[in-house]
């Protein structure tokens, strides 16, 4: 039986009028579970006039009472978490305890947003002037949206929603039509929560309704992660609208490997994060640069055994390594990139082709590859493949594997593996890109501290929660302010200074 979701717009669901849908798949056995409506220009505008009407009456509550929602919502998205991580795994393709890691990251910016009150507060400067006081207010900007992609269906959502929700905005979401059954009930759980209808929304849809929201003026600041070249149309398209934007893409993330790491645990580090989710993560290693002959003989080695012996299968297989890829274009896409570093003269020493798992033959599955002696100039060094591919890039010296990161254009997430602290010391000193690791692999920082890359991995100058999403998400009104004595002064034609 095929369900027909819907959007969610002030504080209930609502169907779809637009006539057209996507279909939902279950990766797990290829076939379609849902139908996913998508959202006309109108729709979109309704969506955001209802969010303006609501967040008028949000701002007004006080920062302590918006928190209390968020603590009411983080209560019930832990008493569903069981049952939200397998609807996420049934749409999505990862494991039922990747998907629980999903939600659990989005929590922790949750609670971090709980905590803004203390960020909110402004500025204040007793006596600036003779009876002048001047002091500073941050203030909600009013309506913004997000555009989350497919692969964390609760994380990027959270991360978005709650410090806008915070700060005393509504928020509206246009999540990805591929897995939109988790972000539809956590909107659900946050009307349950005692959010007020209106402020978080969810409006389904495809480039008709990005471009609705980027376009409308009543929008003032959008958020967006996908791929870098809709991350650069989205920063573009809104900065051109007069919005605020914050735009996060594609990723290259390298591991180096000094000669003195311990092999066993960089081995276990790129198996995590290289093939963990399918491969299917921005902060997915994707290039290993073993520093030395020796010690990528060695590290190879030891990798491909450990690849070889992974284990693919179905989302809900609590014994599955990893899941399926979310669809049959995404297996079709890694498999061109595979056929690609083949042509070009990379080693591929891991093969993970025609792989099937029995019961779900049908399914978008692919076993892990690994390829050896790859080249900066070719295809599946320079672009995102998005699956469970690892390349290893042969470094003569660590000047050279500081090199690799550095100038690729994609500057999201790098780790070293090192005993050296010098080295490391130096490495994350020097190393262009947003965010590093050290004996790390997946360096995504904790909800207080901020995430995100550099270069065509990131647009715009603020990142994802922390300090930053309290910036972004609010305009800063400063005021100066004098009370008369009596004195009568006559008017002045020079600009005002403190002397």
């Amino acid at each position: 039986m095929t369900i027909e979701l819907h959007h969610f717009l002030d504080g209930k669901p609502v169907p779809g009028t637009s006539g057209r849908f996507a279909d939902v798949f279950d990766p797990s056995t290829g076939a379609v579970q849902a139908r996913v409506p998508l959202a006309t220009a109108d729709e979109v505008a309704d969506a955001v006039r209802s969010a303006a009407a609501a967040q008028q009456e949000w701002a007004a509550w006080n920062p302590q009472r918006r928190a209390r929602v968020l603590m009411r919502f983080l209560d019930l998205v832990r008493a569903e978490e069981d049952s939200l991580a397998r609807l996420l795994s049934s749409e999505h393709g990862k494991t039922v305890v990747d998907a629980k890691g999903d939600i659990q990251r989005g929590l922790e910016v949750v609670e971090f947003a709980i905590g803004i009150p203390h960020l909110l507060k402004g500025e204040f400067s007793d006596s600036a002037g003779t009876g002048i006081d001047v002091y500073s207010m941050r203030q909600p900007l009013g309506v913004v949206a997000g555009i989350t992609p497919f692969n964390f269906p609760a994380m990027i959502p959270l991360w978005k929603a709650a410090p806008a929700i915070a700060c005393g905005n509504a928020f509206v979401l246009k999540p990805s039509e591929r897995d939109p059954s988790v972000p539809l009930r956590l909107a659900e759980l946050f009307v349950e929560a005692g959010l007020p209808p209106g402020v978080f929304s969810v409006v389904n849809g495809d480039k008709v309704a990005v471009d609705a929201l980027l376009t409308d003026p009543l929008v003032e600041a959008v958020g967006f992660v996908g791929s870098s070249d809709i991350a650069q149309y989205v920063y573009s398209t809104a900065a051109a609208h007069g919005k605020r934007a914050q735009c996060f893409g594609g990723a290259k993330n390298h591991l180096i490997v000094m000669p003195d790491a311990d092999l066993d645990q960089v081995v276990d580090a790129l198996i995590g994060a290289g093939y963990g989710s399918a491969g299917e993560r921005c902060m997915a290693i994707s290039v290993a640069v073993p520093v030395g002959e020796a010690t990528a003989d060695a590290l190879v080695a030891k990798l491909a055994e450990r690849v070889r012996s992974l284990k693919v299968g179905a989302a809900l297989d609590e014994s599955a390594d990893f899941g399926p890829l979310v669809t049959a274009a995404a297996v079709d896409r890694v498999l061109e990139y595979v056929e690609a570093g083949v042509a070009e003269g990379a080693e591929l020493v891991v093969d993970g082709r025609g792989l099937t798992v029995p019961g779900h033959e049908n399914g978008f599955f692919l076993g892990g590859f690994l390829f050896d002696h790859v080249r900066p100039e070719m295809r599946i060094y320079q672009e995102e493949i998005f699956g469970p591919v690892l390349s290893i890039v042969r470094a003569a010296d660590y000047a050279e594997a500081l090199r690799l990161p550095s100038e690729h254009e994609y500057g999201n997430g790098v780790a070293i593996f090192t005993r050296d602290g010098d080295t490391a010391r130096d490495f994350t000193a020097r190393v262009n890109t947003g965010m590093v690791g050290v004996n790390v692999p997946i360096p995504v920082p904790i909800a207080y501290h901020t995430f995100g890359g550099w270069k065509r991995s990131g647009f715009g100058d603020l990142n994802q929660h922390g300090p930053d999403a309290v910036r972004f998400y609010t305009k800063t009104k400063t005021v100066t302010s004098r009370w008369p004595s009596g004195i009568k002064e006559g008017a002045s034609f020079v600009i005002p200074t403190m002397s």
